[in-house]
């Protein structure tokens, strides 16, 4: 009956924020006291049972939170660049290792555990979620403690992230109903299904869709018109990830990651709206229902099922954690290994999929629940003790990652921390004379200016082509990047970084948009050092 939904509802989030509150105060995650009232209300007390209606809500907030998990927390563009490097070795060894160890458990390959999966393809998906690791759970304990900017806070944050996912690409493509029996056949027409998928949805998401927002944003006056575009565009792209046999959950997700990009001005039109529904009733609701689902039927498993599933998969992720940091030789191997050892909510989320997909019983949910918020109470103070004996550096990194904009510059201007003082070399005077008495640390990448406007930009990188003996006869308009991006005073800062980080450079020209005059120089160095400040403020180092 639609009432009783309505009421099981209203208890549900009531409840459920109450019980936030509290938990806020004792330094428990949110994701527990969600739970916590979903087994007060549902199996304690018998006042709220699952329905249809609340299912269809719920399934909605799988979708909102992991579009969410997609727009906030993974940086595809990062993720490239992650790949050449060490973080990306000691991120996949530890996912591989992980999975292959809870596969061990979760399948019958080496002895029978007595889970009763399906299919090979759900023991697949259920190994993948226990690999998993949780990086909102490590972005939280990094900003707690102050690291967020430092290079251990950056380094722990990248080999999470990367490690996160592959694991959520892969559950996602295992929560499948088409490759019960896999073969070499049915293996190739998947992988070309999921390429063609991420190639479609990826080109739409970040190319098509903030285009056609942002012209209808001129052309049409409606209230919220960016948020009932992109919540639209979310349940059209889940329903294309099912037409396409993968669950609208990695649909979401990519969506999500994809719209990462999107202008300041559409990110703040869109992302206080998506909180709000999100935080204030669906994630609620969603992991309410972990409580509803939950019962001691686990108790009845074998003994050895409960032990191997406790254990078995624990002991995957720490040997995946610190073999894949100590054999990719980084630095800080305890940290890294041990935010890798991070897990819980993403977890929770993937468990209630796989519940609703009846790819597991009750039973085996009920004790997977019950462990992913044993690693929600520990992993915090653990990792958050290690990252403090952690060597404390300033970061040395060429690049911002997005999260950190994200989490400094909310609301600032380029104009806000333009300094109109500063002066740019000439085209005419020589690379020699430019090396002599420009080139300052910290800095790749410097504009320079011809009859007041900006002629382009010389980048170090370049010169290491050029033969020192040629510096002196050398001048500066024969080294320099004439086609380059600009940037304007009244612009969002965050909008600026984006467009440098894609164009690869540390510096832009910041003109005039009437008469392209140019007026100042803005550095990556200078967005650091406001996140810094930023970082001051909110009681960081």
């Amino acid at each position: 009956m639609l009432h009783d939904a309505l009421i099981a509802i209203g208890l549900l989030i009531i409840v459920g924020k109450l019980a936030e509150g509290l938990f806020n105060r004792l330094r428990l995650n949110s994701i527990i006291a969600y739970a916590a009232t979903g087994i007060v209300l549902g199996p304690v007390l018998g006042i709220i049972e699952p329905s249809a209606y609340l299912t269809t809500l719920l399934g909605i907030g799988i979708f909102i939170f992991f579009f969410v998990i997609g727009l906030e927390e993974i940086d595809i563009a990062g993720f490239v660049k992650a790949i050449r490097g060490r973080f990306f070795v000691a991120a996949s060894l530890s996912a591989l290792l992980s999975f292959l160890t809870a596969l061990a458990v979760t399948s019958d390959l080496f002895f029978d555990f007595g889970l009763d999966l399906p299919d090979f393809s759900d023991s697949m998906a259920v190994a993948g979620v226990l690999a998993l690791s949780s990086l909102g759970l490590v972005a939280k304990v990094l900003a707690d403690e102050g690291r967020l900017r430092d290079r251990v806070g950056i380094e722990i944050f990248s080999t999470v992230f990367i490690a996160e996912l592959i694991a959520l690409l892969m559950v996602g493509f295992m929560i499948r109903e088409d490759i019960s029996h896999p073969s070499v056949e049915s293996g190739a027409i998947l992988i070309a299904q999921v390429v063609g998928f991420v190639v479609a949805a990826w080109f739409l998401s970040k190319y098509v869709f903030p285009n056609v927002v942002v012209l209808l944003r001129r052309f049409l006056d409606a209230p919220e018109l960016s948020f009932g575009l992109t919540l639209g565009g979310l349940f059209l792209m889940v329903q294309a990830a099912e037409q396409f046999g993968l669950h609208g959950a990695l649909g979401a997700l990519l969506f999500g990651a994809a719209l990462a990009g999107l202008p300041h001005q559409v990110r703040r039109d869109v992302l206080p709206g998506i909180r709000s529904v999100g935080e204030g009733l669906f994630v609620p609701l969603f992991f309410a229902s972990a409580g509803l689902h939950f019962s001691l039927s686990f108790t009845s498993l074998p003994t050895s099922t409960i032990v191997a599933l406790v254990l078995v998969p624990l002991a995957g992720k720490f040997v995946g954690a610190f073999v894949g940091t100590y054999a990719a030789r980084l630095d800080n191997p305890l940290a890294l290994g041990a935010g890798l050892m991070a897990k819980g909510v993403a977890e929770i989320a993937l468990l209630l999929v796989l519940l609703e997909s009846d790819v597991i019983g009750t039973d085996v949910f009920s004790l997977l629940v019950l462990i992913m918020c044993g690693y929600i109470l520990i992993t915090p103070p653990v990792l958050s003790y290690v990252v403090s004996r952690a060597k404390r550096e300033e970061e040395t990194s060429d690049s911002v990652p997005q999260f950190l904009a994200n989490f400094a510059l909310d609301g600032v201007v380029v104009d806000d921390m333009l300094d109109r003082a500063r002066r740019q070399p000439t085209p005419d005077i020589s690379v020699r004379e430019f090396a002599d008495r420009w080139i300052v640390g910290h800095q790749d990448d410097y504009v320079v200016k011809e009859n007041g406007e900006a002629a382009g930009v010389v980048s170090l990188s370049r010169l290491r082509y050029l033969p020192k003996e040629s510096w002196a006869q050398t001048p500066l308009e024969k080294v320099m990047r004439r086609e380059t991006p600009v940037s304007w005073p009244d612009e969002p800062i965050e909008d600026a970084l984006q467009r440098m980080n894609e164009s690869s450079l540390s510096a832009l020209p910041v003109v005039e948009r009437d008469t392209q005059r140019l007026i100042g120089v803005l550095t990556r160095q200078d967005v650091l050092d406001l996140i810094a400040l930023g970082a001051k403020g909110r009681g960081g180092p």
